[in-house]
């Protein structure tokens, strides 16, 4: 009891810096919108940090300010837009006052942390050497930025490209045309200031008079007046042409001023976020919960401009008045990213993944890593497959199924399962169709096959265990629409991760190309991030990949009261070595209980595999993890969080239920953070759930029903979800352990 009061008092004194003064501020926002702070998770465990992204929902033009993570003080400057999450932006400006020289574009702006604001829709500094503030506000393909001078300071901005070539063009004293080059495709700029001003342009360190420089570091600075007035950029973006880019301008800025789009932003934000409604709960949690949700609306972002879109696939503008999306990274939103956008907004979801059949259809395959400038090979698994089947089960049915499933079976059969590598399938691929399973090297065998990456190896379990899932998704689809002799190959194949299990050591171990397990150390064997055999985890993770078919995980194991007891190892097992030498070697492993890592996508679901066996220890585990690795402030993201991958799960778990078997058209319950959860639902209906006496203490279901009748299962389906269902749980300090277990 006293170990859990003085974690009640540490939560409690915990530093929650993020909205208690801006709670008092005007810019806030009112609702739930108030709970927000991007800031949330701004300094990485180990690796990336969270951005404190500035944007519309969904929507093209994405802003933050380019430094190394909120703990450093200085800015270099600003993006006009974020290409693509964590893969570059376009157009650069900043402020400066005095001379411009060659090397003020280097010059990186100290600013207060006290005094910057950051909103969804709102973004605002203040560089304290310069004494001078930046606005700004985001429209869909538009932005402003407004810059407030000190009196009588010698004004620039100074104009800059992230990617190397590009052009910088005046057309007179306040109008600007600009390209970047990204990724082989051209991104066009159009802007207009509110002042005039003169021009200086330059590549290097040659600056000139000319309104035109084109080339490699293309840059400008205009410089305005010296007097009281604020300087306002108006601009647009275009990925199809400079022409579009203008277009753009005016059907959403020529009549807009910078209040107006500031508050039609705040207006956006508060329509989605607002979709959610909840009760009880702290503080805390209230904001953990909001700055999840609002992450999850970053990506995918919505491409299409007047009925017209630039496509990477085939690098060609398409004419489609559908609403195009990029910027995907299935891997990690494939397990609660996309399911959570199938309840809010299946109809977005819906071209969401008609977009992936676009793709298919311009290139050839369906994508993994769907943004930009194309289908950027990463990770592993055709997880694709699953975010359709996924849908289909949920009942979208607006969009192209039978090619769908077309390129799903391509990419089964033809793909290369190779991690970060695209393209048609190899001589390992042909051992997999053939084998049942992914083949690794010796220790000390060198790579034959040119094909495998040097630094991301074979992953031959990680691979195999994903090509399983991926399989059963094939197979689920063909039998949804009646392809039988399909669906007989595929389901054989999703059993495929059968081929890998030790029974001794109860683990997948990788095996040679003659079927011979190799013996190694699960825990630390396979090189940096375990990647010859598995990938960014070890096996203690791995050993858990099978959503698909947790009765048979649960057999080879031996049983529901051995399968439940190696899960309870697994949040107890030690590292095994100090945490430095660990890390050194599994970086993206972060937030570990034991060997469980909260901070890799791999171990989402984990927690929720007790449901299986005694579903009090899923809401002990599930309280747990959220109370510790998920806190509001700049350290409270314990991994990657990719663009709404992470906080996902999190949005999901706060809730109370999570989609366990993406593909499979039901929720797994855990515990509720919050005493009443209602979602507005697009059907025009709300499912709610309510956890009656729920709080920190109170964490355990006492019993359960849903629409009223009694449930003793720990599950409900996505078709009652749907009808506007309402779960109904009593909760308790102590655990029934006889909840859950069936009727």
């Amino acid at each position: 009891m006293l170990i859990k009061q003085f974690g009640l008092l540490a939560f409690a004194l915990l530093p929650f810096f993020p909205l208690q003064a801006q709670k008092k501020n005007p810019e806030a926002g009112a609702g739930n919108l108030q709970y927000i702070d991007p800031r949330i998770g701004n300094v990485g465990q180990l690796l990336e940090p969270t951005r404190p992204t500035v944007q519309l929902p969904n929507q093209m033009i994405r802003m933050a300010p380019i430094r190394a993570n909120y703990l450093d003080d200085q800015i270099s400057s600003f993006p006009l837009t974020i290409v693509s999450h964590r893969l570059g932006e376009a157009f650069s400006i900043k402020p400066i006052t005095g001379d411009v020289n060659a090397k003020s574009w280097d010059k990186k702006l100290a600013y207060d942390h006290d005094l910057e604001a950051i909103r969804p829709w709102f973004y605002s500094t203040y560089f304290v050497d310069d004494e001078v503030t930046v606005s700004y506000v985001p429209g869909k393909k538009t932005g402003i930025f407004r810059f407030q001078f000190p009196a009588n300071a010698t004004k620039s901005l100074l104009l800059g490209l992230y990617n190397g070539a590009g052009s910088w063009e005046f057309l007179n004293e306040r109008e600007v045309v600009a390209t970047e080059l990204y990724h082989g495709m051209k991104i066009h700029l159009y802007g207009v200031f509110n002042e005039a001003g003169n021009v200086v342009t330059g590549m290097g360190d040659k600056l000139g008079a000319a309104r035109k420089v084109e080339g490699k570091g293309a840059r400008a600075a205009i410089h305005f007046p010296k007097s009281d007035k604020e300087i306002e950029l108006k601009y647009a973006i275009s990925f199809v042409s400079a022409e579009q880019a203008k277009k753009n301008f005016e059907n959403e800025l020529k009549a807009t001023d910078f209040e107006t789009l500031k508050k039609q932003g705040e207006g956006a934000w508060e329509k989605v976020i607002g979709q959610i409604q909840v009760q009880g709960g702290t503080e805390a949690q209230k904001r953990s919960f909001y700055t999840a949700l609002y992450r999850t609306y970053e990506r995918m972002v919505d491409i299409s401009e007047d009925g017209k879109y630039y496509s990477g696939y085939d690098n060609k503008v398409h004419h489609e008045n559908r609403t195009f999306y990029v910027d995907d990274w299935m891997w990690d939103t494939y397990l609660a990213h996309h399911p959570l956008r199938t309840i809010l907004n299946p109809a977005q979801e819906e071209d969401m993944l008609q977009s992936f059949v676009d793709m298919y259809k311009q290139s050839g395959w369906i994508p993994q890593f769907p943004v930009l400038f194309g289908d950027n090979p990463c990770m592993n698994g055709f997880h694709s497959s699953i975010v359709l089947l996924d849908g289909y089960k949920k009942g979208l049915r607006n969009f192209e199924i039978e090619k769908a499933y077309e390129g799903m079976v391509k990419n089964a059969n033809e793909g290369t399962m190779l991690p970060w590598v695209n393209g048609p399938k190899c001589e390992l691929d042909d051992f997999y169709l053939k084998n049942g399973y992914y083949p690794a090297l010796g220790k000390g065998e060198k790579e034959t096959v040119k094909l495998v990456t040097p630094f991301e190896k074979r992953q031959s379990v990680a691979v195999t265990l994903g090509g399983a899932y991926d399989d059963w998704a094939v197979a689920e689809f063909a039998a949804a629409l009646g392809k039988t002799k399909d669906q007989a190959v595929f389901s054989k194949r999703a059993l495929n991760y059968k081929n890998l299990w030790h029974k001794e050591q109860m683990m997948f171990i990788p095996k040679d190309r003659k079927g011979n397990f190799i013996k190694i150390d699960p825990k630390f064997d396979g090189g940096m991030g375990g990647r010859e055999y598995y990938d960014e985890n070890n096996g203690y993770t791995y050993k858990w990949q099978v959503q698909h078919d947790i009765p048979g995980l649960i057999s080879l194991m031996g049983g529901k009261q051995k399968f439940e007891a190696e899960l309870d190892q697994l949040f107890r097992e030690d590292l095994g070595r100090s945490k430095y030498e660990f890390w050194a070697k599994f970086p993206d492993a972060t937030g570990n209980v034991g060997q469980f890592s909260m901070g890799n996508e791999p171990s989402f679901h984990i927690p929720y595999l007790y449901n299986s066996t005694s579903p009090w220890k899923t809401q002990k585990q599930i309280r747990f993890l959220l109370d510790v690795w998920f806190k509001d402030n700049i350290f409270g993201i314990p991994g990657d969080e990719d663009g709404g991958g992470m906080t996902a799960f999190v949005v999901f778990s706060s809730m109370g239920f999570y989609p366990l078997t993406p593909g499979k058209p039901e929720y797994t319950i855990g515990s509720p953070l919050f005493e009443k959860t209602t979602i507005d639902l697009q059907n025009g209906k709300q499912f709610t759930v309510l956890a009656n006496g729920a709080s920190v203490v109170n964490k355990y279901i006492q019993s359960a029903r849903f629409n009223g009748k009694p449930l003793n299962k720990p599950s409900f389906t996505h078709t009652e979800l749907m009808a506007g269902g309402t779960l109904e749980l009593e909760m308790g300090p102590k655990p029934n352990k006889q909840w859950g277990l069936g009727d």
